[in-house]
């Protein structure tokens, strides 16, 4: 087997810059929350290929349905001959999706293709082409998805222009310094100054910030949202590409709320490792698009479907809804310690086990980019897998599956403990 610098130097030379990779291993095994490299070494995984993972690397039970499904067909795409795994997993998303009335559900591949969807049918549906989006967001990379996104490095830079009426307003944050009212202030600016409210199709809002730095959103927010929405006649579209199937200790993190969105995106954990999205909403918005103004050639594959009926058992054989509180709450106390004797962590944040670390420079309000940097170094050189975000790079993010086993969390929290009291 090649060993990691060989691979290292023929994806230099096979592949583009612009795709660029954190870690210096490359994959060999990978099962629950341990990947094993070409070489032999092991990680504690707390990325989960970035939210994808949350029943964890080759669970067997989504082995098992891909097999089983193998066995049978790989593809007819669905809109030339439909198949009923793919319908009846579109029955139970509705049943579970937080949606006021009737809902339906549209099948994808990719998180970026279930955004760009709901805004096709929000745009359809209202017969409005604005949109309004928030700083730090991450809603894809495609031209639409990056126009969305409130995050100029390294996704927007020298891209040229991006779609036309996008907005952005900025997230309420302790940490940022931005309240609710800063924000509702902004958007009311924007209808006086920028655009009127009767040209905007949709809001598009993440429950919890996923690459923007994992802020929850607030009560207060989405509350007046869907007030501002209701009056005017915009539909509320949450991207819960990572925050969806458990991560906050919910299905949906729009179950933290007692507002409703119009159209829900989803991905990443929902396929347990396959690619897969969708877009869930009230049945009346979905059924906006003309036949054939919606699909896409892999759409509801069946591999993937299969392995979503597993994922959503998993779930809910597993409680691991349940088990993303009871680790989130165990992650977030260890930080908390180390907070209480570092000046350094501003913020420990988080809705179940989507947890986030603040570090800025003590005594000042810079973003102690260099240190997060050098944790994530650390925490690599002894095995552990971590990722950061938010839009100066300067918060780690937690991302383990959530079918991970006590001792192993143990191990990986022992570890984060050195590596943080050592930077």
């Amino acid at each position: 087997m090649s060993t990691n610098t060989e691979l290292q130097l023929r994806r230099i030379a096979a592949m583009p810059r612009g795709i660029s990779v954190l870690c210096h291993f490359h994959a060999a095994q990978a099962d629950n929350a341990l990947i094993t490299d070409t070489e032999g070494r092991q990680y504690i995984d707390f990325s989960a290929g970035i939210a994808v993972l949350n029943t964890g690397h080759r669970h067997p039970r989504v082995v098992a349905a891909i097999e089983q499904q193998l066995a049978r067909f790989t593809h007819t795409a669905f809109q030339v001959v439909a198949y009923e795994s793919a319908i009846a997993l579109a029955e139970r998303l509705n049943a579970l999706a937080p949606i006021a009335g009737p809902a339906k559900t549209a099948l994808f591949t990719t998180g970026v293709e279930a955004v760009e969807n709901a805004v096709k049918i929000a745009r359809h549906a209202t017969g409005r082409s604005a949109l309004i989006a928030f700083n730090g967001a991450f809603h894809g990379r495609t031209l639409l998805g990056l126009s969305l996104t409130g995050k100029v490095e390294p996704y927007k830079a020298g891209f040229g222009s991006m779609v036309p009426e996008v907005y952005h307003l900025p997230f309420p944050s302790e940490a940022l310094g931005v309240s609710v009212d800063d924000a509702l202030a902004a958007l009311a600016r924007l209808f006086k100054v920028d655009v009127d409210p009767q040209r905007v199709a949709a809001i598009l809002i993440e429950p919890v910030q996923g690459e923007g730095g994992f802020y929850p959103a607030p009560p207060a927010l989405l509350e007046s949202l869907r007030a501002l929405c209701d009056t005017h006649g915009i539909l509320l579209i949450a991207d819960e590409v990572q925050t969806g199937f458990g991560r906050t200790g919910r299905l949906f993190a729009m179950q933290h709320h007692s507002v409703h969105a119009d159209l829900i995106c989803m991905a990443k954990s929902l396929g347990g490792g396959m690619p897969l999205a969708g877009v869930v909403g009230r049945a009346a918005v979905m059924d906006s698009p003309a036949p054939g103004g919606l699909g896409s050639t892999y759409a509801a594959n069946p591999l993937s479907v299969a392995a979503a009926h597993a994922v959503l058992d998993i779930i809910e054989d597993e409680k691991l809804c349940a088990r993303a509180q009871t680790l989130g709450d165990r992650l977030q106390a260890r930080l908390k310690r180390l907070q209480a004797a570092d000046a350094g962590i501003v913020e420990v944040r988080g809705l179940g086990s989507m947890v986030a670390m603040e570090l800025r420079k003590a005594g000042t309000h810079a973003p102690d980019v260099e240190r997060v940097n050098a944790i994530l170094r650390a925490a690599l050189s002894r095995g552990l897998l971590l990722l950061n975000c938010g839009l100066y790079g300067n918060v780690v993010r937690f991302l383990y599956p959530l079918t991970i086993d006590d001792a192993l969390f143990d191990r990986a929290l022992d570890i984060l403990d050195d590596v943080i009291q050592g930077s």
